[in-house]
């Protein structure tokens, strides 16, 4: 491997260009019309229009990339995270092409990007599942069917999907048609396949997940848990490890549980495994990603150790340098998303010219992004302006750094989530971590402002 093409955009192209660099590496940064002033080109040794602004004609455009490919002389992909990252297809592609994937093999993409097939893994892995169909479900009275003996309410869930899209929660018998066939619409539209399954809903769980990485001689470690329970409608908001409500106990049985699937499933590569942990700290899988993620931030600060890079090296068929016994879990980390959006409005999109970008500083304090003063947010794409990662001794001193850190941050021009991460380090249920995934929603559907006066407590 000798010159990496990086087929994503934002802030996941930067922090790979950086690996690349950091390992010695030549990059290629591939950009759309509307990106052609984005950092990542500005990085990169090399940079090529590969199309238009809608991701359709450019990001997700595979023979674009591999055209790209072909002109630069690039012999490896990464993919980063959302667009081709998880595409089995792309992947095999680039494999016939000569080119390395940057990732985990096609087939264990496959095997893992199919909802229904990794919680069949899972299950061989002794690991605790959801109750729910076995498989995906075609028709609407074998679906109602399979529902009225599960009990509602009930999660439609696309066999594919990702992002928090193609899910459906009917509550009731009288609005589960509508639901599954919107869910089968959505589906089809987004990941052009329209196969859901269906899940008994977990009441008021947590979300947990282990990042994982193995490699192609049968090597595994994990490297600890992240909560990202703070979600708007599905999608993550703030993410912490270490998780605030585990055990030492139930910390290892969840790890354990993880690398028994990744080694199930045969799997090289660095990839996530999410769970849902109910009221009574039992935990149930709920689907791996196959791809470094939005978070991996944290557990980078917590460990020490490059994720990134190491995804890198392994794709060059390097054997893991690390063992379990290496890993040491230091401190307490936070990521915080700052996106161009208003929390004033129900999260509206928020994308235009940066006015002026002042980022925060100081020790412990991370910043990720893509953005800088002068710099216009697109609309085509998603809205993220920087991740922000905070580490303390201990989840207090995280906290106390975070908000300073959050106070420092001042960006004109568009509204940003940065109230809303204000807000929620003043909200009582967060400080003392007594809250689930649906709390942010709930605080929504009350009435709650994120941004005006809550209760508060000292941080």
């Amino acid at each position: 491997m000798r010159k990496v093409l990086v087929a994503n955009r934002g802030e996941i192209a930067v922090r790979v260009i950086r690996a690349c660099h950091d390992l010695g590496l030549e990059t290629v940064a591939v950009y759309s019309e509307s990106d052609a002033e984005a950092l990542h080109v500005l990085h990169a040794g090399e940079a090529i229009c590969i199309g238009q602004a809608p991701s359709h004609k450019s990001y997700l455009k595979i023979a674009n990339i591999l055209s790209a490919c072909e002109i630069t002389g690039a012999d490896a992909i990464h993919p980063g995270y959302g667009f081709l990252s998880e595409n089995a297809n792309f992947a095999s592609i680039c494999e016939s092409c000569g080119v390395t994937f940057i990732g985990p093999t096609p087939q264990a993409i496959r095997l893992l990007g199919d909802k229904a097939k990794a919680k069949e893994t899972a299950q061989r892995a002794g690991c605790p599942i959801i109750p729910g169909s076995n498989g995906p479900v075609q028709t609407v009275p074998e679906a109602l069917a399979i529902s009225r003996q599960l009990g509602f309410p009930i999660f439609i869930k696309a066999v594919a999907g990702g992002g928090g899209r193609g899910i459906r929660v009917a509550h009731t018998e009288e609005e589960f048609e509508k639901l599954f066939l919107a869910a089968r619409t959505e589906a089809q539209v987004c990941f052009a396949n329209p196969d859901v399954y269906l899940e008994k809903m977990i009441h008021n769980p947590r979300h947990i997940e282990v990042q994982l990485i193995g490699d192609s001689f049968g090597n595994y470690i994990h490297l600890g848990e992240r909560d990202c329970t703070i979600q708007r409608r599905r999608q993550k908001l703030i993410e912490e490890t270490p998780s605030p409500v585990l055990t030492p106990e139930l910390r290892k049985a969840i790890a354990d549980a993880a690398v028994r699937i990744a080694k199930e499933a045969g799997y090289s590569s660095v990839g996530t495994v999410e769970f849902l942990l109910d009221k009574d700290k039992n935990f149930y899988f709920m689907e791996v990603n196959t791809r470094v993620q939005v978070e991996h931030t944290v557990t980078e600060e917590l460990t020490g150790v490059d994720i990134v890079a190491s995804q890198i090296r392994l794709s060059r068929g390097e054997k893991l340098s690390l063992t379990q016994k290496d890993i040491r879990f230091d401190g307490h980390v936070f990521q915080f998303r700052i996106n161009a959006e208003d929390p004033l409005k129900d999260f509206m999109p928020s994308p235009g010219r940066l006015e002026y970008y002042v980022a925060p500083g100081g020790p412990h304090v991370r910043i990720d992004s893509a953005c800088y003063a002068g710099y216009t947010i697109p609309p085509n794409y998603d809205s993220m302006i920087a991740k922000l990662i905070v580490k303390g001794r201990n989840r207090q001193e995280a906290i106390t750094r975070a908000y300073r850190a959050l106070s420092e941050f001042h960006i004109g021009g568009v509204k940003t989530t940065i109230p809303f991460h204000l807000d929620m380090l003043r909200q009582k249920a967060f400080l003392d971590s007594d809250y689930d995934l649906g709390y942010v929603d709930r605080l929504i559907a009350s009435g709650h402002r994120f941004g005006q006066p809550a209760e508060t407590k000292d941080v």
